[in-house]
């Protein structure tokens, strides 16, 4: 067998059966209250589910956290209904990423070795508070509801006892340990359940409480009652039950559960029947893996990533949930997270300023890049997106050939509409090809947006809501992304670099200073140019240096070495258009107006040449007389000359 075949073998038997290997599975039966229950090991915790005697179709389940023999009766009538009830005991880790890492790797056994549903109901008491909602914000997509009882949501209240609570001395003193703080810094975290709710709200996921009202370990005040009022500030569906009937003890933190029937009920409407997913993986492609990447995280304890992208990489979203997700997944790696993702740029602006926005903060050990949306947007054509993309690899592999890199094709209006018509969308293709070719990783999410609305899941209008993903956009981009970064190869031998696609690739591309420009006739060089109108402006294309001319018959010149040039502007109400010349030749002339230049003073990258032949050129630039119909001005505004050598 060639070494070739076997590795892609391995690869595919570790992409089936990672979640198993972790599970020592040597399984003992038991009988719990007249049904079967399983016990085992799993990664050298105890662990345990039990069957109902007749399951219902799809196996739905609910999940214990802590304190799994407490108040039973929901369980037993969801069991003779004909729901699973499972339990890993990570116990005294207080929801901290590890144990996250744990109920990530526990949930993946279930449903994939075990048949358990997609979504799981989540049960916790007490101090399981923090577990459901650690586990259900990092998982909004896998949670189809939640009940907690006495729910601990602030780590502060209890164990730490800084409110009106009793608080537990021993408790806080484990909990500062754990999570390696101190006292000061303890009173600033925030990976706690009263934060970051949005994704699980986006979801809908119900949620209800069960109370004592005068709990004096983890007070209503402080706890529910805050969970409670971000939850439903972000449109997230909540209730709260205070138990009232029968004797309070324990400073009113137990208490008899009132007709646990009810609680089956709420579990068991929002549980069945079992909603069939669409799974992840037949939009990844793997190609040669993270491997190398994962490897120099284990084995220097260092790491570089960085995500290069648009605005979608720029907002606050699936990067940061990236960024957490490889940081508790590599607990002791020291990470340095490169966040290059700049609005409204797309692949062409990506490959000339990868060498400053990126590897001048540091070589990547693994890169993240979207594209597809902006190159969309932005008209690029076919050629040139290839000579992009192709051109950032390679200066990603020339830097590091046992980087991994990962591109993803990001969704929008105009890509739904080509699957309508049964098209695939330009950029979604070159995306792949470009992939397959370099041997990175590639996640179709475009297409998953739109085969998931389809079926029913969601919809644009109220869910996704925008090509700038809604907090529910950008968790089902992470959620791919997630399982993605879980699957574990080999790693590979260096990137040997192949022929370019196009043998123009910007595989040396990069910005040039300003003050190569000569021969400056009604230009200038302004240190810090910014607006006079009140119109908008992208934050590292104001308060910078540029050329700028703003009449008619202005003009400059610039010399290079290479085989592509281009400028870098500014577009805003007034731009206007220029007229060029490469080594004297034909002169061409260009609009610097675009469609959203009435908006915005908008980054705007254009090749004047890309094609050349290697060796010295000179371009010679001037601001036309005549100008686009919608500006009101005639400027050309440059704000980096771009060669490809």
């Amino acid at each position: 067998m060639r070494k070739k075949n076997f590795q892609g073998l391995l690869v595919a038997f570790l992409m089936l059966s990672g979640s198993f290997i972790s599970a020592q599975t040597a399984e003992k039966v038991t009988s719990w209250k007249g049904f079967e229950k399983v016990e085992f090991t799993f990664e050298n915790r105890n662990a345990w589910y039990i069957k109902p005697q007749k399951a219902i179709a799809g196996n739905p389940w609910i999940w214990r956290a802590h304190f799994p023999t407490w108040h039973t009766d929901m369980d037993s009538i969801l069991l003779a209904r004909g729901f699973h009830v499972a339990y890993v005991n990570t116990n005294d880790m207080f929801a901290h990423p590890k144990a996250m890492q744990v109920w990530d790797a526990f949930y993946d056994y279930l449903v994939k070795q075990k048949q358990f549903a997609l979504k799981v109901a989540l049960e916790g008491v007490s101090r399981g508070g923090l577990y459901v909602y650690g586990w259900a914000k990092r998982n909004p997509d896998k949670v189809s509801c939640i009940y907690a009882e006495a729910p601990v949501c602030d780590p502060k209240s209890w164990p730490g006892g800084k409110g009106k609570g009793l608080g537990s001395a021993k408790d806080w003193e484990a909990w500062l340990k754990i999570f390696n703080v101190t006292e000061e810094e303890a009173l600033k975290f925030t990976d706690i359940p009263l934060n970051d709710l949005a994704g699980l709200a986006s979801f809908k996921v119900p949620i209800v409480h069960v109370i004592g009202l005068q709990d004096k370990h983890a007070p209503v005040a402080e706890n529910n009652d805050l969970l409670v009022q971000n939850y439903l500030k972000l449109g997230g569906p909540i209730s709260v039950y205070p138990m009232t009937r029968g004797e309070q003890t324990l400073e009113g933190h137990h208490f008899p559960i009132e007709h646990p029937e009810f609680f089956a009920n709420f579990v068991e409407e929002n549980s069945v029947p079992v909603t069939k997913l669409l799974s992840h993986q037949p939009y990844i492609e793997l190609n040669q893996g993270l491997g190398n990447a994962f490897e120099k995280f284990r084995t220097t304890k260092k790491g570089i990533v960085a995500f290069l992208g648009g605005s979608i990489t720029h907002n606050p979203g699936w990067r940061n949930k990236t960024s957490q997700y490889l940081q508790e997944h590599f607990p002791d790696t020291e990470f340095t997270f490169i966040a290059a993702g700049i609005p409204s740029l797309g692949s062409t602006p990506h490959a000339f300023r990868f060498s400053r926005d990126v590897l001048a903060h540091g070589t990547p050990d693994l890169l993240f890049v979207e594209a597809a949306v902006n190159d969309r947007g932005n008209g690029f054509s076919e050629k040139a997106q290839i000579k992009a993309l192709e051109g950032i690899l390679r200066q990603m592999y020339y830097k590091n050939p046992k980087a991994n890199v990962v591109l993803m094709a990001f969704a929008e209006p105009l890509k739904n509409a080509d699957y309508d018509a049964g098209k695939e969308p330009l950029e979604v293709a070159v995306h792949q090809r470009i992939a397959k070719y370099y041997g990175a990783a590639y996640i179709n999410l475009a297409r998953e947006v739109y085969d998931r609305m389809k079926a029913g899941e969601f919809s644009w209008k109220y869910d996704f809501k925008d090509l700038h993903p809604s907090p529910y956009g950008q968790e089902v981009y992470f959620q791919t992304i997630k399982e993605l970064l879980k699957i574990e190869t080999l790693p590979t031998a260096e990137t040997k670099i192949p022929a370019a696609i196009n043998k123009f690739s910007y595989e040396k591309a990069s910005y040039r200073a300003l003050e190569e420009a000569r021969n400056l006739k009604g230009f200038a060089l302004v240190p810090e140019w910014k607006p006079t109108d009140k119109v908008s402006t992208r934050p590292g294309f104001v308060n910078v240096p540029m050329v700028v001319g703003e009449e008619a018959n202005a003009s400059l010149d610039f010399e290079f070495k290479g085989r592509g040039v281009g400028v870098a502007i500014i577009s805003g109400p007034d731009a206007g258009k220029i007229t060029y010349t490469i080594d004297g030749k034909k002169p061409q002339t260009l609009d610097l107006f675009t469609p959203w230049s009435t908006q915005l003073h908008l980054p705007w990258y254009l090749m004047l040449g890309d094609e050349l032949s290697s060796g010295k050129h000179k371009v010679h630039l001037t601001i036309s007389l005549d100008k686009n119909e919608k500006s009101i001005g005639n400027a050309c505004r440059i704000v980096h000359f771009l060669v490809n050598e």
